[in-house]
């Protein structure tokens, strides 16, 4: 069996390449295609396989920029031919469900989430404050809706979804109409575990500089109330959100998988301020024997138990995060009671649940559409 993989972009080890590093290990023969691949910033194990990429790949500054090309990319993804493949298995959150295959073909998508720039976080990444009120009315906001009426359309082209949450599956119902298979995706539980270390006082973020993950509601509330926060990851917004934070937040770059796995372990508590389709760094976190606070919206609601595990606040704001915090820091959690409930999201169960739903998907008859 001729087996494709496509995912959006390979520019780093985030949760979406994570589960694509899993598929990658479930056919180590697959050929790989991709948008844009920076070399060295992906596993291994997926760059092991053969890559094509699109032609954005060659665009000015796209190492990058690569976002600013958005409305190319229903073009790019359309000119991969996948038409000799048996299997193909898409890992997407923008664009990679919508490669074209034959009607011999069997395509899964594993969704992360429908296009989040299109959908529901257009304010985020093109409102005023943005891009400006001119280029955000009289171009990007047409241009994002057609991108959401193309996203929509070409869902046709997915014989079954998976989605990585049951948050994500629902929005999967509301956009493209269509019913998704839940499989969390893969948390390395036997990497991520914790040691005979007394964490620090201070609290946490491992994640990506982009707008959606609201890094700013944890720098204005430990700004405020002095508490040290440490934050691992780089991205376009790391300059605007130096500019505002003060002496106690401290950004540390991008680190490896064992400076991240340390930086769990000494955390008081791991911070996920915004809204996740699920979000793996809070298991990891917790397969490390520490607490989280969330916001208790999308993915959290499946992966943080208030009072158990984690924290959960209601609203988005810095005044009830920085409250949380406070709880947070007064509440005697149990490493071993934390780290249990993250085993439930391990790898080999993941991988195991892919495998048994994609020789189903495979063994079904031609045409079957779940």
């Amino acid at each position: 069996m001729r087996v494709a993989l496509i995912h959006d972009w390979l520019t780093g080890m985030r949760g979406g390449e994570k589960v694509l590093e899993g598929l990658c290990e479930l056919y180590p023969a697959a050929d790989l295609f991709t948008l844009l691949h920076v070399r060295g910033s992906v596993s291994s194990t997926i760059e092991s396989h053969r890559i094509t990429t699109s032609f954005v790949q060659h665009l000015p500054l796209a190492r990058t920029k690569y976002r600013s090309y958005l409305p190319l990319f229903p073009l790019a993804i359309q000119q991969f031919r996948l038409d000799s493949y048996d299997l193909v298995i898409s890992s997407s959150h923008c664009a990679a469900k919508a490669v074209l295959t034959s009607g011999q073909t069997r395509h899964i998508s594993y969704c992360h989430s429908p296009m989040r720039y299109a959908w529901d976080q257009f304010e985020m990444y093109f409102g005023p404050a943005r891009v400006g009120a001119a280029a955000s009315r009289w171009f990007y906001r047409p241009v994002m809706a057609r991108m959401a009426r193309w996203d929509a359309a070409t869902a046709e082209r997915v014989d079954r979804f998976v989605a990585n949450s049951a948050h994500v599956a629902g929005r999967i119902g509301r956009y493209y109409n269509r019913v998704a298979t839940i499989v969390y995706p893969p948390v390395d539980t036997a990497f991520y575990h914790p040691a005979d270390i007394s964490p620090a006082g201070h609290f946490l973020m491992v994640s990506a500089l982009v707008p959606y993950k609201r890094i700013e509601l944890a720098i204005d509330a430990c700004t405020r109330t002095g508490a040290s926060l440490r934050i691992v990851g780089d991205g376009p917004d790391r300059e605007r959100l130096e500019r505002m934070a003060g002496p106690t937040v401290a950004f540390l770059g991008r680190l490896n998988d064992e400076g991240i796995r340390d930086e769990y372990r000494q955390a008081a508590a791991v911070i996920l301020p915004g809204e996740e389709d699920f979000g793996i760094v809070p298991v990891e976190a917790q397969a490390c024997g520490r607490p989280v606070v969330a916001l208790g919206r999308g993915g959290a609601l499946e992966t943080v138990v208030d009072g158990v595990t984690g924290v959960l606040f209601d609203h988005p704001t810095a005044d009830v995060l920085a409250a949380a915090l406070d709880r947070a820091a007064r509440t005697r959690f149990d490493p071993a009671t934390i780290r249990a409930h993250a085993e439930r999201f391990s790898r080999p169960r993941h991988l195991a649940q892919m495998q048994t739903l994609i020789d189903e998907t495979v063994a079904a008859p031609a045409g079957t559409r779940w």
